[in-house]
């Protein structure tokens, strides 16, 4: 049937069927600026201005829409000229991954041709229509509400970050410099994995089990494949058998090889039975429903200490798994590890006071607001071309390449711009899949999961239960630190190994204690699997370890603040257990040659008040504020196998063309990088031109994960970056008469003594077209045994009400120690947008289940994610150390705000109330039963 439509002033005849959304038929139309996020309208990446009022078009039929006016994000940029939100967003760093930022732009200008003058709360009620994972709402409200100053002709009080390049002498490093990709995301211009298309192209769907456990008696798929319009149905039957691990991590992967692209035996509700690839995605999801599927059903455990149990029921019980690290799938351990350092034995008998306690921390989702996806296809060459939002680009062609029977050398992957990944992006979920169905049908396959599918079958944040025993003098030194965790892999083992080791090795070490002991034991269960998540470990132990702390604190009756301070690492410590746990492998000696803990506490008490308020808080009425606080250090790369490559080549103009494989997710990292490039080639970021991440034309890179970009990623932009400034000093001392040495680079040119210069556009051409022509350019890779911690202090004001287990968080500051910053704007997006989605963790989000294993509402309705309108007052500072490993003194920075905040909150429940509630989120009813003091029924 035919539609009219005006689209950003345009009038349109479009064709469509009965069913076909508003988002499907504006994308059809080529505005690919309306994003899909989930399939329910609650995260609004889809929102469009309809007839002037904001409506997610997911769910909105297009036929509702005939004869309606529809503005798009493409409509705002008028003749060349970004509208004032497109420009606001784009220079006060609003865009992180940039996937949410267009529905965040409709919404706003919703709001503002309505309400020119909004209020800050007026800005949060409005963009609460939009989810955002990346950047806290802090910088994108901000942008909202100077928009709206420049349209009226009014001054806006700009959003200055301070410059942490003053005291280093930096032109480039150290300031807040646009993003090299902001003005394509905020115009829709960007292009995601979904935003090309490709002649001929099937649509993929996933049959997923119905059941936590079974085997598959028998499969028939003769009715689908006779359907019309489908061209390929495969089932377990139909593919090799090769076992592969889904984790993208360094090769050999410290992950149990545990998983095939179909098997006859299913491990959780959502497990891969059969794929199909047919010509609509209609047609697919009819065929789905033709496929005969016979299961015997087997006894199923979610519960990772009945799974340990003698007579437990075996997940794996299939012979070609292997694993390392403990691996011992006849017990349904994916993975254990057990490592210490002094006596424990002595150390608790020397305590005055030893303190036990078991805390659990909950299996909750990475959500991006982009799903997985990924688009296959043979090229003219018959090479099978991938185009896939992941982070490990390099790490899907070597491990689907065994599984496709491939050559790592017959795939090329190629990382558009990812909408989000934090982690889950780290796994091969669905590249292998796609990569059968283009081998097997010659056409191009696309498969992107469902907002459902995502919640059941991709990855999470493993759940853990975690024992503290530590020992400690009455003058506050401690004794005896012990962790000793069972964690859930789920139905397989992502990153079971490595995970849990970083709880230990991020935590314990913070504190100085002689004697410390770790064990732990990751554990098979019929549960979702859980992988990679930003933190990667580390909040589930920096939420026991600190919670614990604030208790030891108040049996000895210290202050929760001096005691931490006491017995802080400090420059020139060692990291106790750096050496024991490494990645799967002994791990090398580190020296903290930089630790800016003491700094960031400072500046947290000042900001919330921690004296004042400490002593006058409130003992009376159902209503109860107090304060809490939480230490936390994550690490920087993986010391002795994260590498990455960088390529640098100059061309004739002055400019220069930066290749690299690092995979940027909206952190900024491709701005970073082409800053740090600029600042050793004495150029500006603009006459960078970068280009990430393509395995056919990119150096390596092991991806972006392990906090590793900046430091590792851009100790190999500046070493190739040195190698050219190189080169350019040597063509340009023919051309000055002058010694190289004597060169310098600067303001886009080469200066020599006396002040005699030469541009570098100049010295590209003599070097290209004049004399001894060469091509400027380097290549340079960067690996280091070194991983310099970054420390950061968060601050919790709450207020708790008694009579209901509400607990309100007021405020939120976090001061964080990662070395030089590069781009200040870009590090407190990532600080701000850390602290949101690590409070989900504190007080809302988790993974619930019924008896049969099914998730409880796998949507954003039920998984309560932070809204624009439900975040705290956020105070995010960064302060500057200089550490002497990483290029021009960085340390990582991504991670570490997702440490500190859950345990910063649960204290400051326990300084309001009293009562120490060991498990999150702290729900209403979780607080309201240990207020009561309830069990959990």
């Amino acid at each position: 049937m035919q539609i009219q439509l005006t689209i950003n002033g345009e009038r349109k005849t479009l064709e469509v069927t009965p069913g076909t959304t508003l988002l499907a038929a504006l994308r059809g139309e080529g505005y690919h600026g309306v994003k899909h996020g989930c399939d329910t309208g609650e995260c609004g990446a889809c929102t469009v201005i309809l007839n002037g009022e904001p409506v997610t078009s997911c769910n909105l039929l297009a036929v509702q829409a005939d004869g309606a006016t529809v503005e798009t994000v493409e409509g705002l940029e008028q003749n060349g000229r970004l509208h004032a939100l497109q420009e606001r967003f784009a220079a006060n760093g609003a865009v992180q991954c940039g996937f949410c930022t267009p529905g965040m732009l409709m919404v706003a200008k919703a709001l503002l041709d309505k309400n020119p003058n909004p209020t800050e709360a007026e800005v949060r009620t409005a963009l609460a229509g939009t989810m955002c994972r990346c950047t806290g709402y802090v910088k994108p409200v901000a942008a909202v509400l100077q928009a709206a100053a420049d349209l009226a002709g009014a001054e806006s009080e700009a959003h200055h970050e301070a410059q942490a390049a003053a005291q280093a002498g930096y032109k480039v490093v150290g300031h807040s410099v646009r993003k090299v990709d902001a003005s394509k995301l905020v115009t829709g211009k960007a292009t995601f994995v979904d935003d090309i298309e490709l002649r001929g192209m099937l649509h993929a769907r996933l049959l997923m089990s119905p059941h936590a456990h079974a085997r598959i008696r028998r499969i028939d798929a003769t009715r689908a494949r006779a359907l019309p319009g489908v061209h390929c149905v495969l089932t377990h039957e139909d593919v090799p058998r090769v076992t592969f691990t889904t984790a993208g991590q360094s090769w050999p992967e410290p992950s149990p090889h545990d998983s095939r692209s179909l098997d006859d035996k299913v491990r959780f509700v959502g497990d891969r039975v059969a794929a199909v690839a047919a010509e609509t995605p209609e047609i697919a999801e009819q065929a789905l429903r033709l496929i005969e599927v016979d299961y015997e059903i087997l006894p199923a455990i979610f519960d990772p200490e009945a799974a340990l149990a003698p007579g437990a029921p075996i997940i794996h019980d299939e012979k070609d798994c292997d694993g390392i690290g403990g691996y011992d799938a006849a017990k349904n351990v994916a993975a254990s590890i057990e490592v210490g350092v002094g006596d424990m034995a002595r150390g608790f008998a020397e305590a005055d006071v030893v303190l036990e306690r078991t805390y659990r921390v909950p299996q909750v989702q990475q959500t991006p607001i982009e799903t997985h996806i990924a688009i296959a296809w043979l090229d003219e060459d018959s090479r099978l071309v991938m185009r896939t939002s992941t982070q490990v680009p390099f790490h899907v062609r070597r491990i689907i390449a065994p599984v496709l029977g491939l050559r790592p050398g017959q795939i090329r992957v190629i990382k558009p711009r990812i909408g989000g990944g934090f982690g889950v992006k780290q796994e091969i979920l669905i590249e292998d899949i796609v990569g059968h169905l283009a081998l097997r049908t010659h056409r191009p396959v696309r498969l992107e999961l469902s907002r459902e599918e995502e919640f059941m079958a991709s990855r999470s944040r493993h759940p853990q239960i975690i024992r503290m025993k530590m020992g400690v003098k009455r003058d506050g030194t401690l004794t005896a630190n012990e962790m000793v965790l069972v964690a859930n892999t789920g139905g397989y083992g992502s990153h079971a190994l490595t995970v849990q080791t970083n709880t230990g090795s991020k935590a314990l070490p913070i504190y100085r204690c002689p004697n410390i002991h770790f064990k732990a034991t990751t554990v098979y269960t019929n549960l979702p699997p859980a992988g990679a998540f930003r933190g990667y470990g580390g909040p589930q132990g920096f939420f026991a370890l600190e919670s614990h702390m604030d208790e030891l604190a108040g049996a000895i009756g210290m202050d929760p603040l001096a005691f931490r301070l006491k017995n802080c690492l400090q420059t020139g410590d060692t990291n106790p257990l750096a050496k024991a746990l490494g990645e799967g492998r002994e791990g090398f000696e580190q020296k903290i040659e930089s630790c800016g803990l003491p700094e960031c506490a400072e500046f947290g008490r000042q900001a919330i008040g921690w004296d004042e308020r400490q002593a006058t808080a409130p003992t009376e009425g159902p209503k109860r504020r107090g304060l809490g606080v939480a230490f936390a250090m994550h690490g920087t790369a993986i010391p002795g196998l994260d590498m990455g490559a960088a390529s640098l080549k100059m061309n004739d103009d002055g400019t220069f063309n930066l290749l690299v494989g690092a995979t940027d997710l909206g952190t900024g990292a491709d701005t970073v990088l082409a800053q740090m490039a600029a600042e050793v080639l004495g150029c500006e970021v603009s006459d960078i031109i970068i280009y990430s991440s393509d395995t056919d034309f990119t150096p390596f890179d092991v991806g972006a994960y392990a906090s590793s970009t900046t430091y590792i990623s851009g100790g190999a932009v500046v070493k190739a970056a040195e190698d050219v400034a190189g080169q350019i000093r040597e063509v340009a001392a023919r051309m000055l008469e002058a010694a190289p040495e004597e060169l310098d680079l600067r303001d886009r040119k080469v200066f020599a003594p006396g002040g005699r210069s030469v541009t570098l556009g100049d010295v590209a051409l003599n070097s290209l077209h004049v004399v001894d022509q060469k091509q400027i350019m380097a290549v340079a890779s960067k690996i280091s045994y070194d991983s310099p911690p970054p420390f950061a202090v968060t601050f919790a004001e709450v207020e708790v009400d008694t009579e209901t287990g509400q607990v309100d968080v007021k405020k939120l500051v976090m001061a964080v120690d990662a070395g030089q910053i590069v781009n200040p704007a870009t590090a407190m997006g990532q600080v701000e947008g850390g602290m949101v989605q690590a409070l989900g963790y504190a007080v809302a989000e988790e993974m619930r289940y019924d008896d049969a294993g099914r998730m409880w509402g796998p949507n954003f309705r039920d998984y309560r994610v932070i809204l624009a309108d439900e975040t705290p007052e956020i105070v995010a500072h960064l302060v500057h150390t200089n550490d002497p490993f990483g290029p021009f003194g960085v340390k990582a920075l991504a991670e570490i705000p997702l440490d500190g905040v859950a345990p910063a909150v649960a204290n400051a429940v326990f300084a309001a109330t009293g009562v120490r509630v060991a498990e999150i989120p702290l729900t209403p009813e979780r607080v309201w039963r240990a207020l009561a003091g309830k069990e959990k029924e």
